[in-house]
């Protein structure tokens, strides 16, 4: 059985070094080239780049093999590298061009072609860097994007430090499906300096990478570059809840209701926190996922005061933007408990409800 075993092994050893033209002797090392004409190419996508190569040279002899390629990509100064393992002959991914890039691939052949152990080539390496014009305190400061009720983008920022006020910035953004980076058409002023940007509809724009470029031209001096990257969804920030009543359940209950806020954004979205002040010593907040809230009170409870706000909710973002509270001509009552019936006032104090039992 042991002799049989033998056999076929060594015929299978001879097929494989027949059909890719090697030997397997302990003197011969199998080698393979790394990709050709790998190059880091930007289309003008703000930040959006393509990495691609060629195949190796000399795969004569591995004509049946599946051949694969290992690429390691990174922003320079990061600390960790991306890793893909892939077929084809480009990849495309978002880097942030504040910064350099650096790229390297190798060859890979599976241990099905090289007589049982995988072969690696040398790398071939790649790297990309914007030529960084004028200082950077010249470039665009606290710069500050809202996706308002995930509807109206709206980005502003200050400007650069020390720069003169014939200085002005141009912002420009793409995604994926635009055909072109395209720029801002409503900005916003002041004293004739370009501060922000007002966006129109961006159709098909959620959960992608948004890319913006604010550059900046000046008769003095050079103006640096800024880029950035985010998702709206992450940048959301809804407006208040609405309809907020206050009913007393029991003698040490009140309950809390609200509707979700106005707008494209489904219930099952929002997330809310109440904070609540009790006899003006004591705050709590306290976060739930529907629009109501009961609230414990004791005899000694002469006051509660509280405020809701709303917020997209980790299963339809990875981040967001709390809401204003509910606005004072809506939200500020105050209620008198008269033979156990609730009876409201509107009062002007923002942003604020306040219950005083009496």
């Amino acid at each position: 059985m042991a002799f049989l075993y033998l056999a076929v092994r060594c015929l299978y050893t001879f097929l494989i070094s027949t059909t890719f033209g090697y030997t397997s002797s302990s003197d011969t090392e199998i080698k393979v080239n790394p990709p050709q004409d790998f190059e880091i190419v930007d289309p003008g996508y703000l930040g959006y780049l393509y990495l691609q190569w060629q195949p190796p040279l000399s795969l004569d002899n591995f004509k049946e093999c599946t051949v694969e390629y290992e690429l390691k990509y990174r922003n320079i100064g990061s600390e960790t590298w991306t890793t893909i393992i892939t077929k084809n002959l480009h990849h495309k991914d978002g880097f942030d061009l504040n910064k350099g890039i650096e790229a390297k691939i190798h060859t890979l052949l599976p241990w099905q072609c090289t007589n049982g152990s995988e072969v690696q080539s040398s790398w071939a390496e790649a790297t990309y860097w914007i030529s960084p014009q004028g200082i950077p305190e010249t470039k665009v400061q606290d710069m500050d994007c809202v996706y308002y009720n995930w509807q109206y983008l709206l980005c502003s920022w200050k400007p650069g430090i020390g720069v003169l006020l014939d200085t002005n910035y141009n912002l420009f953004y793409w995604y994926e499906g635009l055909d072109h980076a395209l720029q801002c058409v409503d900005y916003i002023k002041v004293d004739g300096q370009n501060i922000g940007c007002r966006f129109p509809y961006l159709e098909s724009s959620d959960y992608k990478d948004f890319y913006i470029c604010v550059n900046g031209s000046s008769d003095t001096k050079p103006i640096r570059s800024s880029y950035f990257t985010f998702q709206l969804q992450n940048i959301v920030k809804p407006l208040p809840p609405v309809c907020l009543t206050c009913t007393q359940e029991s003698l040490h209950e009140i309950t809390l209701k609200w509707s979700i806020p106005l707008g494209p954004i489904p219930a099952r979205c929002f997330v809310y926190e109440i904070e609540i002040r009790e006899d003006d010593t004591t705050l709590v907040t306290t976060t739930v996922e529907n629009e109501t809230y009961t609230l414990k009170i004791t005899n000694e409870t002469r006051q509660l005061c509280f405020v809701v706000r709303s917020k997209v909710n980790i299963y339809c973002s990875d981040d967001g933007i709390w809401s204003d509270y509910l606005l004072a001509k809506l939200i500020f009552f105050q209620f008198i408990f008269v033979t156990g019936l609730l009876l409201c006032k509107r009062d002007s104090y923002p942003k604020m409800v306040r219950c005083v039992t009496l």
